[in-house]
């Protein structure tokens, strides 16, 4: 299968979110050696084309990088494909892939390929580039046989607070927390995966301790699957399910009063906070995403996501007040809007191809952040939706592609190419 040779190529050039220029240049000399007219902004987006085509196809060209990533070893295991001990950047280089054959064939299309989605979308809130296309095809979903026509909005929360800190002698222990499986913070959200940081405060809950060394968490858009801690407790600690725990004679500068810090990721309402019955998704969430004690100053990150900006708003002002009552400074970044659900001529013409291909259709919308959000603000004019074949446990070393499924989509892609002119 071309489409697995060329994935099986860029899984080999190095492409973690913010640093994914190598990946660039090549798609860009991949474009312009068959032809196209190749266009970059200043948000390193690539716009890759050849004139007056009706439909655009999209994706974006960062990953998330854990464990061994960027360095990808692929396996393929009971017809899915894997990467031993990383993450496997199906999400979104299959579509990378699909797009590569369709440029290889010569089709009349325009190819966005955003940069930096993974940390923020900020390729998609930084385009520049013109798009002519009356319909545009987002290719970052994950699951066959669904046609994606909605989206939550998301923003990040940064809080931080510098504590008084003392040299102690005495009783220390290394915590790790291990065995976790991770998973994304939108979609996996509902389904009941530890967070690391949560399972530390549990732990601890309730225990007088003094810490002097903390760092939890891989990005803020992955549910925790690690962490580290350095404790002083005279009480005994020992380990407990996915908890390590040693013990040592040490001196430390450390925050005395670490019982409160404990106290506060208890505190933390994390997860689901709300359900959309009609959608069956999760309507608002949130991911306490990464904790990090340097020296006296902690920093914690949260990821909020909600269907509805107007809730959206809403959770930002409430966990704003919860780490202004405990004295934090608190920023939000990243912010991106919903895409609110719409059934048209364009998805339903995807839905009707679908059912030729895969044998099914359902129209669905995702507890995550889709770049169709800030596209469909930008151009409101061009009818979207967005598929993809299966991807399971994106942004974790457990990712896996079921490969039968890329093909059922670009043969529904290839379809759509023929018939949207009939729209």
């Amino acid at each position: 299968m071309q489409i697995l040779e060329y994935f099986k190529t860029i899984s080999q050039i190095p492409h973690c979110s913010g640093s994914a220029d190598g990946l660039k240049d090549f798609l860009v000399e991949f474009g312009q050696k068959r032809g196209y007219e190749v266009l970059l902004d200043s948000a390193k987006n690539i716009l890759i084309k050849k004139g007056g085509a009706k439909l655009a196809l999209q994706a974006h060209y960062d990953m998330v990088c854990v464990g061994d990533a960027p360095k990808i070893e692929l396996f393929e295991e009971d017809g899915n494909l894997k990467a031993k001990n990383s993450s496997l950047g199906a999400d979104n280089g299959i579509a990378i892939a699909m797009m590569m054959k369709l440029i290889d064939e010569g089709k009349n299309l325009e190819f966005l390929f955003t940069n930096d989605e993974e940390i923020g979308l900020i390729g998609a809130n930084n385009l520049e580039l013109n798009l002519e296309a009356k319909y545009m095809l987002n290719l970052d979903s994950e699951d066959v046989g669904e046609v994606y026509i909605g989206c939550a909005g998301g923003v990040d929360l940064k809080a931080t607070k510098e504590y008084e800190t003392k040299f102690i002698d005495g009783n220390f222990y290394e915590i790790n927390i291990v065995g976790l499986s991770g998973g994304h913070s939108g979609v996996d959200i509902d389904k009941d995966i530890p967070n690391a940081i949560k399972v530390f405060g549990k732990f601890l809950k309730g225990k007088d301790v003094g810490i002097a060394y903390l760092k939890g968490g891989e990005r803020i858009n992955s549910i925790p699957v690690s962490l580290r801690a350095i404790v002083f407790s005279k009480e005994k600690l020992s380990s407990a399910k996915h908890v390590d725990v040693v013990r040592f004679d040490g001196r430390f500068d450390l925050i005395e009063d670490g019982r409160s810090v404990i106290d506060m990721i208890n505190s933390f309402k994390n997860g689901v906070l709300s359900y959309n019955d009609e959608l069956d998704i999760p309507q608002s969430s949130i991911n306490l995403a990464l904790i990090n004690l340097d020296k006296n100053r902690l920093t914690i990150e949260a990821s909020m996501r909600s269907m509805d900006n107007l809730s959206l708003k809403n959770i930002a002002s409430d966990y704003n007040d919860f780490f202004k009552d405990r004295e934090f400074d608190v920023k939000f970044f990243s912010k991106y809007p919903a895409w609110k659900p719409e059934i048209n001529e364009f998805s339903k013409l995807v839905c009707s191809v679908y059912k030729e291909f895969g044998g099914r259709c359902q129209f669905k919308a995702i507890h995550a952040g889709l770049e169709c959000g800030l596209i469909s603000q930008k151009y409101p004019d061009i009818k979207i939706a967005s598929i993809g074949p299966n991807i399971k446990y994106p942004h974790s070393k457990n990712e896996s592609l079921k490969l039968d499924t890329v093909d059922i989509v670009y043969n529904v892609v290839k379809k759509l190419i023929d018939e949207v002119d009939n729209i």
